[in-house]
């Protein structure tokens, strides 16, 4: 189903390492924040001793503000405990060459205490619970993610150095399925389509959107492990490529006053033969009881996984009336203002969660869309009708309006202590404290101007 051109095995990988195409492999994995991080291997050593035993690391990379210091009130990783390492363990199969960055490939780490131990909280391992809780029933979860962005002509030390502001967007106005005006935008676009399908992937195309200087590239689906890798090689891939060019992009969920970055999730399953298990033609509306009982269990839990999907304080600023960012907790059948939207038919009937935006953490995410599902199965939850009409204006429940609300609800939430168990719980309320402690300390420029001389 992917693009599988770019993908090496390990032989294939030798072959190159022998022949000095590859001289060094990239050993990295996904941290709380959702960035790529992990370490530059000589390709001489990872063949000798990195592919069979992994690499070490610092286990406060599981720790960190987004600034990267150290942060008490972590389990994992403390000063008391004197931060000590983690291992790296390659996932062979992720194996796969990096076109825009010369003489490397790349490799996706699952990560282990040094006693051999999966470290529970490390977002990989928690999505790869809860795929595992799905293959008990005999069931493959797929999935993709549309993730939006905002380019900048700034390169992005020319945005530091401006503290981020008086940036010059790429385009100067709604350019939403606009090609035109998109056009001068694409030889940054194309070369990063291009070098997504030679690192693996399956890109299907590119669009405007509707902020000035936004886009949006699609891949398709994929199983949701290798959907999530995907997203973390493209996401990197494109910030590096975007540099190459003169660019900048920004994946945060709320730049500015106009529509934010979405990152729209599909999912649905199969069974054991490759079978649709959400579609059920002698059904009205051609669903299945499964997928009526997943989807009704995302409506359930969505409050109480909030954070899974918007973990950081700008991300709730996304959700306001009329941005196709919802507010409404409520499914309808391709309707766009509900924040779980039914598309498809047969083998493509799927549901696509509307609520995540550009900065979520695709693993915890898509953990949470399981969890939510196996909650709703499990409990035998009842669908509720679709909404019609504009779900901005219905007195359904809302998605949590702040961090600090998401924050509270997961804490205290059964369903996901049961899914995903105590220590990932704490440890991810951990992580929306320390943001929230950030924030409430910060003085803000809308401060300064409200209050230098008028307040």
């Amino acid at each position: 189903m992917s693009g599988n051109e770019g993908m090496l095995t390990f032989s294939e990988l030798t072959n190159r390492i022998h022949a000095g195409d590859i001289d060094t492999v990239i050993l990295g994995f996904t941290d709380m924040q959702g960035r790529l991080v992990g370490k530059r291997i000589s390709a001489r050593l990872f063949l000798d001793s990195v592919a069979e035993h992994g690499a070490e690391c610092c286990n406060y990379l599981l720790a960190v503000d987004i600034d990267n210091n150290t942060v008490d009130g972590y389990k994992i990783s403390s000063w008391k405990s004197g931060y000590g390492d983690m291992v790296m363990k390659p996932d062979l199969a992720t194996l796969r060459q990096i076109p825009w960055i010369e003489g490397s490939a790349q490799v996706t780490a699952d990560l282990l205490s040094t006693s051999g131990e999966e470290v529970a909280p490390a977002p990989r391992s928690v999505l790869k619970k809860q795929r595992a809780r799905l293959e008990e029933r005999g069931w493959t979860c797929m999935g993709a993610t549309e993730l939006e962005f905002l380019i900048f002509d700034d390169t992005y030390r020319e945005a530091w150095a401006k503290g981020y502001n008086d940036l010059t967007p790429a385009s100067d106005y709604n350019t939403d399925y606009d090609i035109q005006a998109s056009t001068r935008l694409e030889p940054l676009l194309r070369d990063i389509r291009n070098s997504m399908d030679a690192a693996g992937m399956y890109c299907e195309g590119v669009k405007g959107e509707c902020n000035p200087g936004q886009q949006e590239i699609a891949f398709l689906y994929d199983d949701v492990l290798t959907t999530c890798d995907n997203h973390s090689l493209y996401r990197t891939g494109a910030k590096e490529i975007a540099e190459r060019h003169g660019k900048s992009i920004t994946f945060m969920a709320k730049f500015n006053q106009r529509e934010g970055n979405s990152c729209h999730i599909h999912m649905s399953l199969r069974d054991k033969d490759d079978n649709p298990v959400f579609a059920d033609e002698s059904r009205e509306g051609g669903r299945s009881v499964i997928m009526d009982q997943f989807l009704a269990g995302q409506i359930a839990a969505a409050r109480e996984l909030a954070l899974m999907f918007a973990p950081n304080i700008n991300s709730y600023k996304r959700y306001q009336p009329g941005t196709f960012a919802p507010t409404t907790l409520a499914w309808g059948l391709d309707n766009r203002s509900c924040a779980f939207r039914v598309v498809g038919h047969g083998k493509s009937l799927r549901f696509e969660n509307r609520i995540p935006g550009g900065d979520v953490n695709q693993y915890l995410a898509m953990a949470a869309m399981i969890a939510a599902g196996l909650h709703g199965i499990d409990n035998e939850l009842s669908l509720e009708d679709e909404l019609v009409g504009n779900g901005y204006e219905s007195d359904k429940p809302r998605v949590p309006t702040t961090l600090r609300e998401a924050a509270d609800l997961f804490e205290n939430s059964e369903i996901a202590h049961a899914a995903f168990g105590e220590d990932v719980v704490e440890h991810y309320t951990r992580a929306a404290r320390v943001e929230l402690e950030a924030f409430d300390a910060a003085v803000t420029d809308w401060e300064r101007v409200r209050g230098f001389e008028r307040g």
